[in-house]
Protein backbone atom coordinates (compact mmCIF):
# COMPACT_ATOMS: atom_id res chain seq x y z
CA UNK A 1 0.00 0.00 0.00
CA UNK A 2 0.93 3.56 -0.47
CA UNK A 3 -0.80 5.12 2.07
CA UNK A 4 0.80 5.85 5.47
CA UNK A 5 -0.10 6.82 8.86
CA UNK A 6 -0.84 10.47 9.53
CA UNK A 7 1.63 10.20 12.22
CA UNK A 8 4.10 9.72 9.89
CA UNK A 9 3.75 12.88 7.67
CA UNK A 10 5.24 16.09 7.51
CA UNK A 11 3.24 17.37 4.65
CA UNK A 12 0.96 15.40 2.20
CA UNK A 13 -1.10 16.32 -0.15
CA UNK A 14 -4.52 14.52 -0.17
CA UNK A 15 -6.52 14.31 -3.24
CA UNK A 16 -10.03 13.65 -2.80
CA UNK A 17 -13.44 13.85 -4.83
CA UNK A 18 -15.61 16.88 -2.61
CA UNK A 19 -19.21 17.37 -3.53
CA UNK A 20 -20.54 20.98 -4.76
CA UNK A 21 -19.91 20.83 -8.47
CA UNK A 22 -23.21 22.39 -8.19
CA UNK A 23 -25.80 22.37 -10.79
CA UNK A 24 -22.80 22.18 -12.95
CA UNK A 25 -19.46 23.31 -10.85
CA UNK A 26 -17.11 22.48 -8.38
CA UNK A 27 -16.53 25.55 -5.84
CA UNK A 28 -13.93 26.92 -7.24
CA UNK A 29 -12.84 30.47 -8.21
CA UNK A 30 -14.27 32.32 -11.31
CA UNK A 31 -10.93 32.37 -12.41
CA UNK A 32 -10.37 28.88 -12.80
CA UNK A 33 -13.62 28.26 -14.56
CA UNK A 34 -15.57 28.40 -17.93
CA UNK A 35 -17.67 30.87 -18.01
CA UNK A 36 -20.93 28.65 -19.04
CA UNK A 37 -20.13 26.72 -16.42
CA UNK A 38 -19.59 29.13 -13.82
CA UNK A 39 -22.74 30.87 -14.71
CA UNK A 40 -24.99 27.95 -14.35
CA UNK A 41 -23.59 27.30 -10.94
CA UNK A 42 -24.07 30.27 -9.83
CA UNK A 43 -28.03 30.37 -10.28
CA UNK A 44 -27.61 26.45 -8.94
CA UNK A 45 -26.52 26.17 -5.56
CA UNK A 46 -28.93 26.20 -2.80
CA UNK A 47 -26.23 28.32 -0.67
CA UNK A 48 -23.98 30.56 -2.62
CA UNK A 49 -20.27 30.06 -1.29
CA UNK A 50 -18.35 32.97 -0.62
CA UNK A 51 -16.04 33.40 -4.26
CA UNK A 52 -12.57 32.26 -3.90
CA UNK A 53 -10.21 35.43 -3.34
CA UNK A 54 -7.46 34.69 -6.71
CA UNK A 55 -4.10 33.33 -5.03
CA UNK A 56 -5.26 33.15 -1.96
CA UNK A 57 -6.24 30.31 1.03
CA UNK A 58 -8.30 30.73 3.95
CA UNK A 59 -5.56 30.84 7.25
CA UNK A 60 -8.02 29.04 9.21
CA UNK A 61 -6.59 25.70 9.91
CA UNK A 62 -8.96 23.05 9.43
CA UNK A 63 -8.39 19.71 11.36
CA UNK A 64 -8.61 17.03 8.58
CA UNK A 65 -6.64 13.93 9.30
CA UNK A 66 -6.38 10.93 6.50
CA UNK A 67 -6.20 7.24 6.97
CA UNK A 68 -3.82 4.18 6.62
CA UNK A 69 -5.73 3.38 3.38
CA UNK A 70 -5.90 6.07 1.02
CA UNK A 71 -3.20 6.38 -1.63
CA UNK A 72 -0.74 8.77 -1.29
CA UNK A 73 2.94 9.84 -3.15
CA UNK A 74 5.30 12.48 -2.61
CA UNK A 75 7.74 12.57 0.12
CA UNK A 76 7.79 10.25 3.12
CA UNK A 77 8.97 12.93 5.87
CA UNK A 78 7.10 15.83 4.48
CA UNK A 79 6.63 19.45 5.70
CA UNK A 80 3.56 19.80 4.14
CA UNK A 81 0.18 17.45 3.84
CA UNK A 82 -2.04 19.01 0.88
CA UNK A 83 -5.49 16.74 0.96
CA UNK A 84 -7.03 17.59 -2.63
CA UNK A 85 -10.66 16.45 -2.44
CA UNK A 86 -11.61 15.54 -5.81
CA UNK A 87 -14.19 13.34 -8.63
CA UNK A 88 -12.43 10.98 -11.58
CA UNK A 89 -16.01 12.46 -13.49
CA UNK A 90 -14.87 16.06 -12.48
CA UNK A 91 -13.37 18.40 -15.19
CA UNK A 92 -11.95 20.58 -12.97
CA UNK A 93 -10.17 18.25 -11.07
CA UNK A 94 -8.81 16.93 -14.43
CA UNK A 95 -7.35 20.52 -14.99
CA UNK A 96 -5.90 20.74 -12.02
CA UNK A 97 -3.66 17.24 -12.60
CA UNK A 98 -0.93 18.94 -14.21
CA UNK A 99 -0.50 21.76 -11.64
CA UNK A 100 -0.65 18.79 -8.76
CA UNK A 101 2.18 17.42 -10.83
CA UNK A 102 3.93 20.64 -11.03
CA UNK A 103 3.82 21.04 -7.34
CA UNK A 104 5.33 17.42 -6.80
CA UNK A 105 8.29 18.31 -9.39
CA UNK A 106 9.05 21.66 -7.50
CA UNK A 107 8.83 20.24 -3.84
CA UNK A 108 10.34 16.60 -4.34
CA UNK A 109 11.39 16.56 -0.04
CA UNK A 110 8.68 18.76 1.34
CA UNK A 111 4.89 17.24 -0.62
CA UNK A 112 3.36 14.54 -0.06
CA UNK A 113 -0.10 13.10 -2.01
CA UNK A 114 -2.93 11.56 -0.19
CA UNK A 115 -6.52 11.37 -2.32
CA UNK A 116 -9.55 11.00 -0.60
CA UNK A 117 -12.81 10.51 -2.46
CA UNK A 118 -15.97 12.65 -2.80
CA UNK A 119 -17.84 11.48 -5.99
CA UNK A 120 -20.85 13.85 -7.02
CA UNK A 121 -24.01 12.45 -6.81
CA UNK A 122 -24.73 13.59 -10.25
CA UNK A 123 -22.05 12.07 -11.96
CA UNK A 124 -23.05 9.03 -12.41
CA UNK A 125 -19.99 7.76 -13.55
CA UNK A 126 -17.65 9.24 -10.19
CA UNK A 127 -18.78 6.60 -7.92
CA UNK A 128 -17.52 3.51 -9.97
CA UNK A 129 -14.80 5.15 -11.08
CA UNK A 130 -13.61 5.59 -7.23
CA UNK A 131 -14.57 2.11 -6.39
CA UNK A 132 -12.36 0.44 -9.87
CA UNK A 133 -9.55 2.68 -8.59
CA UNK A 134 -9.60 1.67 -5.17
CA UNK A 135 -9.66 -2.01 -6.21
CA UNK A 136 -6.47 -1.07 -7.89
CA UNK A 137 -4.85 0.23 -5.12
CA UNK A 138 -5.32 -2.87 -3.54
CA UNK A 139 -3.05 -4.38 -5.67
CA UNK A 140 -0.86 -1.56 -5.60
CA UNK A 141 -1.94 0.20 -8.90
CA UNK A 142 -4.41 3.40 -7.74
CA UNK A 143 -1.74 6.35 -9.40
CA UNK A 144 -1.65 4.04 -12.92
CA UNK A 145 -5.29 3.63 -12.82
CA UNK A 146 -6.18 7.07 -11.89
CA UNK A 147 -3.35 8.73 -14.66
CA UNK A 148 -6.33 6.09 -16.92
CA UNK A 149 -9.33 7.35 -15.68
CA UNK A 150 -8.58 10.77 -15.94
CA UNK A 151 -6.96 10.59 -19.72
CA UNK A 152 -10.56 8.83 -20.34
CA UNK A 153 -12.78 11.03 -18.07
CA UNK A 154 -15.67 10.58 -20.75
CA UNK A 155 -15.36 7.01 -20.85
CA UNK A 156 -15.55 5.59 -17.39
CA UNK A 157 -17.27 2.42 -18.23
CA UNK A 158 -17.32 -0.83 -16.36
CA UNK A 159 -15.68 -2.58 -19.73
CA UNK A 160 -13.23 0.08 -19.58
CA UNK A 161 -12.31 -0.11 -16.11
CA UNK A 162 -11.78 -3.68 -16.87
CA UNK A 163 -9.40 -2.89 -20.01
CA UNK A 164 -7.57 -0.48 -17.93
CA UNK A 165 -6.90 -3.33 -15.25
CA UNK A 166 -5.86 -5.63 -17.52
CA UNK A 167 -3.56 -3.44 -19.37
CA UNK A 168 -2.15 -2.31 -15.82
CA UNK A 169 -1.74 -6.48 -15.20
CA UNK A 170 -3.74 -6.97 -12.39
CA UNK A 171 -5.31 -10.01 -11.39
CA UNK A 172 -8.67 -9.73 -12.31
CA UNK A 173 -10.61 -11.94 -9.88
CA UNK A 174 -9.39 -10.09 -7.39
CA UNK A 175 -10.21 -6.63 -8.93
CA UNK A 176 -13.90 -7.49 -10.01
CA UNK A 177 -14.14 -9.26 -6.44
CA UNK A 178 -12.87 -6.08 -4.64
CA UNK A 179 -14.74 -3.87 -6.58
CA UNK A 180 -17.65 -5.22 -5.54
CA UNK A 181 -16.71 -5.20 -1.81
CA UNK A 182 -18.69 -3.25 0.75
CA UNK A 183 -15.38 -2.09 2.52
CA UNK A 184 -14.78 -0.10 -0.39
CA UNK A 185 -17.62 1.44 -1.07
CA UNK A 186 -18.02 2.53 2.85
CA UNK A 187 -14.32 3.88 2.48
CA UNK A 188 -15.41 6.11 0.01
CA UNK A 189 -18.23 7.22 1.42
CA UNK A 190 -16.11 7.87 5.25
CA UNK A 191 -13.92 10.28 3.20
CA UNK A 192 -16.80 11.97 1.14
CA UNK A 193 -18.47 12.77 4.46
CA UNK A 194 -15.31 14.09 6.22
CA UNK A 195 -13.85 16.34 3.76
CA UNK A 196 -17.43 17.71 3.34
CA UNK A 197 -17.58 18.18 6.78
CA UNK A 198 -14.63 20.32 6.61
CA UNK A 199 -15.51 23.06 4.18
CA UNK A 200 -14.43 20.95 1.02
CA UNK A 201 -18.02 21.63 -0.82
CA UNK A 202 -16.39 21.43 -4.46
CA UNK A 203 -14.57 19.99 -6.51
CA UNK A 204 -11.17 20.04 -6.35
CA UNK A 205 -10.93 21.46 -2.91
CA UNK A 206 -7.48 21.28 -1.84
CA UNK A 207 -6.20 21.02 2.37
CA UNK A 208 -2.91 22.18 2.71
CA UNK A 209 -1.48 21.42 6.07
CA UNK A 210 -5.24 22.26 7.13
CA UNK A 211 -5.94 25.04 5.22
CA UNK A 212 -8.58 24.82 2.42
CA UNK A 213 -7.61 26.39 -1.05
CA UNK A 214 -10.69 25.67 -3.70
CA UNK A 215 -10.86 24.72 -7.22
CA UNK A 216 -8.35 24.28 -9.87
CA UNK A 217 -6.42 27.46 -9.46
CA UNK A 218 -2.96 27.67 -10.82
CA UNK A 219 0.31 26.75 -9.53
CA UNK A 220 1.62 30.02 -8.39
CA UNK A 221 -1.62 30.22 -5.92
CA UNK A 222 -0.43 26.81 -4.18
CA UNK A 223 2.85 27.84 -4.15
CA UNK A 224 2.30 30.91 -1.70
CA UNK A 225 0.45 28.74 0.55
CA UNK A 226 2.82 26.00 0.60
CA UNK A 227 6.10 28.10 1.05
CA UNK A 228 4.45 29.70 3.84
CA UNK A 229 3.59 26.63 5.22
CA UNK A 230 7.29 25.42 4.94
CA UNK A 231 7.89 27.83 7.57
CA UNK A 232 5.31 26.93 9.65
CA UNK A 233 6.74 23.57 9.66
CA UNK A 234 10.38 24.50 10.24
CA UNK A 235 9.44 26.75 12.80
CA UNK A 236 7.36 23.73 14.92
CA UNK A 237 11.13 21.22 13.96
CA UNK A 238 12.96 24.07 15.56
CA UNK A 239 11.43 23.56 18.37
CA UNK A 240 11.88 20.34 18.68
CA UNK A 241 8.93 18.45 17.13
CA UNK A 242 9.88 15.38 15.42
CA UNK A 243 8.69 14.77 12.24
CA UNK A 244 6.51 11.90 12.07
CA UNK A 245 4.23 14.14 14.71
CA UNK A 246 4.52 17.25 12.67
CA UNK A 247 1.09 16.82 10.65
CA UNK A 248 -0.83 15.74 13.45
CA UNK A 249 1.32 19.40 15.15
CA UNK A 250 0.10 21.31 12.40
CA UNK A 251 -3.55 20.44 12.49
CA UNK A 252 -4.15 20.31 16.11
CA UNK A 253 -6.85 22.70 17.66
CA UNK A 254 -8.04 23.13 14.08
CA UNK A 255 -11.62 23.34 12.60
CA UNK A 256 -13.87 20.08 12.35
CA UNK A 257 -16.43 22.45 10.97
CA UNK A 258 -16.72 25.45 8.23
CA UNK A 259 -16.89 28.99 10.35
CA UNK A 260 -20.31 30.89 9.29
CA UNK A 261 -19.78 33.72 6.87
CA UNK A 262 -20.05 36.99 8.24
CA UNK A 263 -23.22 38.66 7.57
CA UNK A 264 -23.19 41.27 4.56
CA UNK A 265 -24.86 44.59 4.69
CA UNK A 266 -28.72 43.92 3.85
CA UNK A 267 -28.83 44.55 0.01
CA UNK A 268 -31.97 46.84 -1.42
CA UNK A 269 -34.71 45.02 -2.58
CA UNK A 270 -34.51 43.47 -5.82
CA UNK A 271 -37.17 45.19 -8.43
CA UNK A 272 -39.28 42.03 -9.92
CA UNK A 273 -39.19 40.92 -12.99
CA UNK A 274 -41.75 39.84 -14.96
CA UNK A 275 -41.80 35.67 -16.00
CA UNK A 276 -43.74 35.16 -18.44
CA UNK A 277 -46.34 31.95 -18.18
CA UNK A 278 -46.88 30.35 -21.61
CA UNK A 279 -50.82 29.30 -22.38
CA UNK A 280 -49.22 25.97 -22.37
CA UNK A 281 -47.30 25.45 -19.25
CA UNK A 282 -48.07 22.73 -16.90
CA UNK A 283 -49.31 24.49 -14.07
CA UNK A 284 -50.83 24.06 -10.44
CA UNK A 285 -53.30 26.48 -8.58
CA UNK A 286 -55.96 28.65 -9.46
CA UNK A 287 -54.90 31.39 -12.35
CA UNK A 288 -55.43 34.00 -10.08
CA UNK A 289 -54.11 33.37 -7.14
CA UNK A 290 -52.34 36.04 -4.94
CA UNK A 291 -48.60 34.86 -5.91
CA UNK A 292 -47.51 32.78 -8.73
CA UNK A 293 -44.09 30.67 -8.56
CA UNK A 294 -42.34 30.15 -12.04
CA UNK A 295 -40.06 27.38 -11.78
CA UNK A 296 -37.11 26.90 -13.84
CA UNK A 297 -35.92 23.08 -13.62
CA UNK A 298 -34.89 20.22 -15.24
CA UNK A 299 -35.05 16.60 -14.58
CA UNK A 300 -32.02 15.70 -14.23
CA UNK A 301 -30.53 18.20 -11.76
CA UNK A 302 -30.24 17.23 -8.36
CA UNK A 303 -31.26 20.29 -6.35
CA UNK A 304 -34.18 20.10 -8.28
CA UNK A 305 -34.89 16.68 -6.98
CA UNK A 306 -33.98 17.87 -3.69
CA UNK A 307 -35.94 20.89 -3.79
CA UNK A 308 -39.16 19.22 -5.24
CA UNK A 309 -40.39 18.28 -1.01
CA UNK A 310 -40.40 22.09 -0.14
CA UNK A 311 -42.13 22.47 -3.37
CA UNK A 312 -44.90 20.28 -2.52
CA UNK A 313 -44.79 21.84 1.21
CA UNK A 314 -45.40 25.30 -0.17
CA UNK A 315 -48.58 24.08 -2.16
CA UNK A 316 -49.69 21.97 0.98
CA UNK A 317 -49.33 25.03 3.32
CA UNK A 318 -50.26 28.09 0.97
CA UNK A 319 -53.46 26.39 -1.03
CA UNK A 320 -55.08 28.59 -3.28
CA UNK A 321 -53.28 31.25 -2.48
CA UNK A 322 -50.30 29.88 -5.23
CA UNK A 323 -49.75 28.75 -8.23
CA UNK A 324 -46.44 26.70 -9.53
CA UNK A 325 -45.62 27.20 -13.09
CA UNK A 326 -43.19 24.56 -14.31
CA UNK A 327 -40.99 26.16 -17.33
CA UNK A 328 -37.72 23.88 -18.85
CA UNK A 329 -34.32 25.03 -17.97
CA UNK A 330 -32.03 21.75 -19.75
CA UNK A 331 -28.51 22.16 -18.28
CA UNK A 332 -26.56 21.32 -21.30
CA UNK A 333 -24.07 18.91 -19.30
CA UNK A 334 -26.96 16.82 -17.90
CA UNK A 335 -27.70 14.55 -21.80
CA UNK A 336 -31.24 13.33 -20.86
CA UNK A 337 -32.89 16.46 -19.29
CA UNK A 338 -33.88 17.75 -22.83
CA UNK A 339 -35.08 14.30 -24.24
CA UNK A 340 -36.97 13.94 -20.30
CA UNK A 341 -38.39 17.52 -20.87
CA UNK A 342 -39.76 16.48 -24.05
CA UNK A 343 -41.06 13.25 -22.80
CA UNK A 344 -42.93 15.35 -20.29
CA UNK A 345 -44.05 17.68 -22.50
CA UNK A 346 -45.64 14.74 -24.51
CA UNK A 347 -47.32 13.56 -21.36
CA UNK A 348 -48.55 17.00 -20.51
CA UNK A 349 -50.49 16.85 -24.03
CA UNK A 350 -52.76 14.09 -22.70
CA UNK A 351 -52.97 15.74 -19.07
CA UNK A 352 -50.39 13.85 -17.36
CA UNK A 353 -47.49 15.88 -16.61
CA UNK A 354 -47.32 16.05 -13.02
CA UNK A 355 -47.52 12.60 -13.23
CA UNK A 356 -44.72 11.98 -15.61
CA UNK A 357 -42.77 14.94 -13.76
CA UNK A 358 -43.17 12.78 -10.29
CA UNK A 359 -41.87 9.74 -12.34
CA UNK A 360 -38.93 10.88 -13.60
CA UNK A 361 -37.94 12.47 -10.39
CA UNK A 362 -38.65 9.47 -8.31
CA UNK A 363 -36.18 7.91 -11.40
CA UNK A 364 -33.56 10.62 -11.63
CA UNK A 365 -30.41 8.21 -12.66
CA UNK A 366 -32.91 5.89 -15.24
CA UNK A 367 -33.83 8.90 -17.99
CA UNK A 368 -34.19 6.56 -20.64
CA UNK A 369 -36.41 6.50 -23.61
CA UNK A 370 -37.46 2.91 -22.45
CA UNK A 371 -38.33 4.07 -19.08
CA UNK A 372 -40.33 7.19 -20.45
CA UNK A 373 -42.35 4.76 -22.25
CA UNK A 374 -43.13 2.83 -19.02
CA UNK A 375 -44.18 5.68 -17.40
CA UNK A 376 -46.15 6.60 -19.97
CA UNK A 377 -48.14 3.20 -19.41
CA UNK A 378 -48.18 3.41 -15.96
CA UNK A 379 -49.69 6.72 -15.77
CA UNK A 380 -52.17 6.06 -18.60
CA UNK A 381 -51.25 8.04 -21.84
CA UNK A 382 -52.18 6.79 -24.95
CA UNK A 383 -49.18 5.22 -25.99
CA UNK A 384 -49.18 5.27 -29.45
CA UNK A 385 -49.61 9.41 -29.76
CA UNK A 386 -46.95 9.45 -26.69
CA UNK A 387 -44.39 7.64 -29.28
CA UNK A 388 -45.30 9.14 -32.28
CA UNK A 389 -44.43 12.74 -30.19
CA UNK A 390 -41.32 11.08 -29.02
CA UNK A 391 -40.31 10.24 -32.42
CA UNK A 392 -40.88 13.28 -34.05
CA UNK A 393 -39.50 15.42 -31.91
CA UNK A 394 -42.51 17.63 -31.41
CA UNK A 395 -42.11 19.33 -28.29
CA UNK A 396 -37.73 19.92 -29.09
CA UNK A 397 -38.82 23.47 -30.18
CA UNK A 398 -41.14 24.13 -27.15
CA UNK A 399 -38.38 22.58 -24.24
CA UNK A 400 -35.63 25.29 -26.16
CA UNK A 401 -37.91 27.84 -26.35
CA UNK A 402 -38.50 28.11 -22.60
CA UNK A 403 -34.38 27.75 -22.18
CA UNK A 404 -33.74 30.53 -24.53
CA UNK A 405 -36.18 32.64 -22.43
CA UNK A 406 -34.81 31.53 -19.07
CA UNK A 407 -31.47 33.47 -19.94
CA UNK A 408 -33.86 36.43 -20.46
CA UNK A 409 -34.84 36.60 -17.38
CA UNK A 410 -31.91 36.27 -15.29
CA UNK A 411 -32.71 32.26 -14.72
CA UNK A 412 -28.81 31.30 -15.48
CA UNK A 413 -28.83 27.71 -13.37
CA UNK A 414 -31.58 25.16 -11.42
CA UNK A 415 -33.97 25.62 -9.92
CA UNK A 416 -34.84 29.00 -10.09
CA UNK A 417 -37.54 30.53 -8.84
CA UNK A 418 -39.93 33.54 -9.68
CA UNK A 419 -41.76 34.14 -6.64
CA UNK A 420 -44.08 37.04 -8.16
CA UNK A 421 -41.17 38.07 -10.07
CA UNK A 422 -38.88 37.93 -7.20
CA UNK A 423 -35.72 35.78 -7.64
CA UNK A 424 -35.55 32.68 -5.47
CA UNK A 425 -32.46 30.08 -6.74
CA UNK A 426 -31.19 27.06 -5.74
CA UNK A 427 -32.96 24.24 -3.50
CA UNK A 428 -33.36 26.80 -0.42
CA UNK A 429 -34.99 25.92 2.51
CA UNK A 430 -38.73 26.10 3.10
CA UNK A 431 -38.77 29.23 5.32
CA UNK A 432 -36.40 30.98 2.62
CA UNK A 433 -39.28 30.49 0.58
CA UNK A 434 -41.52 31.30 3.55
CA UNK A 435 -40.89 34.47 3.93
CA UNK A 436 -41.09 35.66 -0.10
CA UNK A 437 -44.22 34.38 -0.55
CA UNK A 438 -45.98 35.77 2.87
CA UNK A 439 -44.84 38.89 1.90
CA UNK A 440 -45.86 38.95 -1.79
CA UNK A 441 -49.12 37.93 -0.45
CA UNK A 442 -49.55 41.48 1.77
CA UNK A 443 -48.44 43.28 -1.18
CA UNK A 444 -51.22 41.30 -2.85
CA UNK A 445 -53.72 41.86 -0.63
CA UNK A 446 -53.20 45.60 -0.77
CA UNK A 447 -53.41 45.46 -4.07
CA UNK A 448 -57.29 43.80 -3.83
CA UNK A 449 -58.25 46.25 -1.37
CA UNK A 450 -56.93 48.97 -4.14
CA UNK A 451 -60.01 46.78 -6.48
CA UNK A 452 -57.49 45.32 -8.71
CA UNK A 453 -59.03 42.29 -10.14
CA UNK A 454 -57.70 39.17 -8.86
CA UNK A 455 -56.66 38.12 -12.72
CA UNK A 456 -54.80 40.70 -12.88
CA UNK A 457 -52.76 40.38 -9.70
CA UNK A 458 -49.85 39.05 -11.29
CA UNK A 459 -49.09 41.35 -13.81
CA UNK A 460 -49.10 44.15 -11.65
CA UNK A 461 -47.45 42.21 -8.98
CA UNK A 462 -44.44 41.45 -11.65
CA UNK A 463 -44.23 44.36 -12.66
CA UNK A 464 -45.24 44.06 -16.31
Amino acid sequence: MAAKQTGSIAVALVVGAAIGFVGGRAVSPKTAEAPAAAAVADAAKPTPAPAARPGAADTQIFNVPFDDFQPTKGAKDAKVTIIEVSDFECPFCNRVNPTVKQILEAYPNDVKIVWANNPLGFHKNAMPAAKAAYAAHQQGKFWEFHDKAFANQRALTAENFETWAKELGLDMAKFKADMASPKIEEQIKKEQALYTSRGARGTPGFFINGRLVSGAQPFDNFKRVIDEEIKRADAELAKGTSKDQLYGKLIAGGLTTPPAPAARPEAAPAKPVFVEVPKDAPTKGPADAKVTIVEFSEFECPFCSRVNPTVKQIEETYGKDVRIVFRHLPLPFHKNAVPAAEASMAAHAQGKFWEFHDKAFANQRALTRENFEKWGQEIGLDMKKFKADLDSGKYKARVEQDRAYAGTVGARGTPAFFINGKLVSGAQPFDNFKKVIDEEIKRADAEIAKGTPKAQLYQKLAGN
